[in-house]
């Protein structure tokens, strides 16, 4: 157990709350999700700058793909979840999708007419981009219990934000000098990075952290059950629907900012429009550090989880009234980089607390239903809304940003519904 007279455990302590058991644990928590978003962030900038090439129903076409093969990894996912020893089903899901990325490399390598890889890619990052970090968060409510996660989810969700800056500044700086190819490599050999980390944290739950639940249970190797058992868990439990409707809400602002964006830029380059995606991830990354850090936990602890899940919401609603008001390019950056550093920095650890008060089965099966088939189906079902307001319409920026903002006071609802159930003494409906 680290020594709580160590200099950097009482830094830690007094500037984070951390327990000076606790910090082994942390530390190579934000270690796993430093490595594994630097990956997600080379590849981020380089899906997203080949949507410029393509019209709002052609994206709309490809995020109504995504859902249906989403939902048929997250079905695979839940047979392998059943199926692997416990101990290495995170480690293989990471292993996974570093060879897809080399077979991306080599397929693109070798193809002259590229739209269908070009597709087929901006497809599966996006797929990517929500099991990866689902199962990460899996793996940290399980790793930690309800109490730690209240004080050091948001220093962990941190660590994402670091990730944040370190992978962006590849595709940024360097995407017209090294291709966009190479920047697959890049993503595919850092994917492999935590494994190794995996193994340790899975040693830590009991050597230090103490966590008695774990040492109690005769924990089976592996998880068992039906495959399909989230599925079911997340249609039979209305606090998992609650969490659903939350995310839908969510994608919802998330599609009109980004269509958005994605017009705006449609006069630049493909290595232009790589640049500027990379360098607001860069922006968004380095404002959510020191939130994460520093308030996420405080924020927390004096105002409980009803005003820390629904801040973000709240801002967002007026955010979207100003560009109603004011609809110019520099609002809508404005917006979509406080959107963002507001998720990593608090609605995301805040939605990930939710988890610890459900069991094992229902974290490994059921959260990735919620994490990916709700998310991509709120994105299709968004897509074609926001499609319809611009095409089919032909309603302006801010019209559509005063759609948007009713959708966000829908969202600052269910997020005060759903934290209130959070702190309820009870569990939730199992």
């Amino acid at each position: 157990m680290p020594d709580s007279s160590n200099p950097i455990s009482r830094l830690l302590k007094r500037v984070s709350r951390i327990e000076a058991h606790e910090v082994n644990a942390t530390l190579s928590s934000f270690l796993f999700v430093v490595i594994l978003m630097s990956a997600y962030y080379i590849l981020r900038p380089v899906r997203d700058a080949m949507a410029s090439d393509w019209s709002d129903a052609e994206v709309s076409w490809l995020w109504t793909i995504n859902f249906f093969i989403s939902t048929a990894v997250v079905a695979l996912y839940g047979v392998a979840v059943s199926r692997f020893r416990f101990q290495l089903l995170v480690p293989t899901v990471y292993g996974f999708f570093a060879l897809t990325f080399v077979v991306f490399y080599v397929a693109a390598s070798g193809s002259v007419d590229r739209t269908l890889i070009d597709k087929s890619f901006y497809v599966w990052v996006s797929v990517f981009s929500l099991l990866h970090i689902s199962v990460f968060w899996s793996f940290m409510s399980d790793l930690f219990n309800k109490e730690q996660a209240g004080r050091l989810f948001g220093i962990i969700a941190a660590g994402a934000s670091v990730g944040g800056l370190i992978g962006p500044a590849i595709p940024s700086f360097f995407s017209e000098s090294l291709g966009t190819d190479n920047l697959m490599l890049i993503a595919s050999g850092m994917l492999l990075l935590p494994i190794p980390i995996i193994f340790h944290l899975q040693s830590l739950k009991s050597s230090e952290l103490h966590d008695q639940d774990f040492i109690s249970q005769n924990v089976p190797a592996k998880i068992g059950g039906n495959p399909f058992a989230g599925f079911k868990l997340f249609f039979s439990n209305p606090y998992l629907l609650a969490i659903a409707l939350f995310i839908f809400l969510y994608t919802g602002i998330s599609s009109f900012v980004y269509f958005e964006l994605k017009n705006l830029l449609a006069d630049l380059s493909r290595p232009e429009r790589t640049a500027v995606w990379a360098q607001m991830d860069l922006a968004v990354n380095t404002l959510s550090i020191a939130t994460g850090l520093f308030a996420t936990g405080r924020i927390m602890s004096k105002f409980g989880m009803p005003v820390t899940i629904a801040l973000v919401p709240v801002l967002i609603c007026i955010g979207l009234i100003v560009i109603a008001i004011s609809p110019v390019m520099a609002v809508v950056v404005g917006l979509q980089i406080l959107r963002r550093t507001g998720n990593y920095a608090v609605t995301r650890p805040a939605r990930e607390m939710l988890f610890t008060r459900v069991d094992r089965e229902t974290r490994f099966k059921a959260k990735p239903v919620i994490d990916i088939v709700a998310y991509r189906g709120g994105d299709t079902v968004m897509a074609w809304l926001f499609t319809g307001l611009t095409q089919g319409l032909g309603l302006g920026l801010a019209s559509v940003a005063l759609v948007g903002a009713g959708i966000a006071a829908l969202w600052t609802l269910v997020a005060v519904y759903l934290g209130r159930w959070f702190e309820r003494d009870e569990k939730p409906p199992t």
